[in-house]
């Protein structure tokens, strides 16, 4: 009961009784304002121009720009604050384990992940011209096995062509793309 008392008289003043609320003071202006802090996760990007293309099974070291202002254990982050870590494999792909944030030449501790960024087949590895190349990989070596075995025919030069396609497809390296301006949620721990 002296709890609710205490918090009515505070909230009558203009406090900040909530932990996911914050106060700031506006310029030209005594009263404050209240803030809602977004502190239980972080919208960032990737700093890098090109579509990064992630071997899912090594350890890879990238800075991430936080998208929108926030708030990390009581300090606001302003946006384009850089985020440092690095994307760890994990069971379907990788995820991004966050440790600290750059603000200007400041450095402040931060323990955030993200979810797991899913792995699939090499794009490069996949588009049209591979497969045409994967195709006639398999054509050639039916005509040789044609050829081998006895008279070569349309149907071991077509089969060869889509084993080809098949094993090149198959084949391909699996990798977790991130594009430039995806974004990477990143949840405190």
């Amino acid at each position: 009961m002296k709890a609710v008392a205490i918090a009515s008289v505070l909230i009558s003043l203009g406090a900040v009784v909530s932990p996911g609320l914050a106060q700031e003071t506006t310029p030209g202006s005594a009263n404050p304002v209240v803030v809602a802090q977004a502190a239980q996760s972080l919208d960032t990007v990737i700093r890098n121009d090109d579509t990064l293309y992630l071997n899912k099974n090594e350890v890879h070291e990238y800075n991430l720009r936080l998208q929108d202002r926030t708030a990390v254990d009581g300090r606001f982050l302003p946006a384009g604050s850089i985020i440092r870590g690095q994307f760890e494999p994990v069971d379907g792909g990788l995820r991004y384990v966050a440790d600290s944030a750059e603000v200007g030449d400041r450095i402040f501790t931060l323990s955030a992940v993200s979810e797991t960024l899913t792995d699939r087949k090499d794009p490069r590895q996949t588009d049209t011209d591979d497969i045409i190349e994967d195709a006639a990989i398999g054509a050639a070596g039916g005509l040789i096995i044609g050829e081998v075995l006895g008279d070569a025919d349309l149907l071991e030069v077509l089969g060869g062509a889509a084993a080809g396609v098949v094993v090149g497809n198959v084949t391909a390296p699996t990798v977790v793309v991130i594009e430039p301006d995806q974004s990477i949620l990143l949840y405190q721990n």
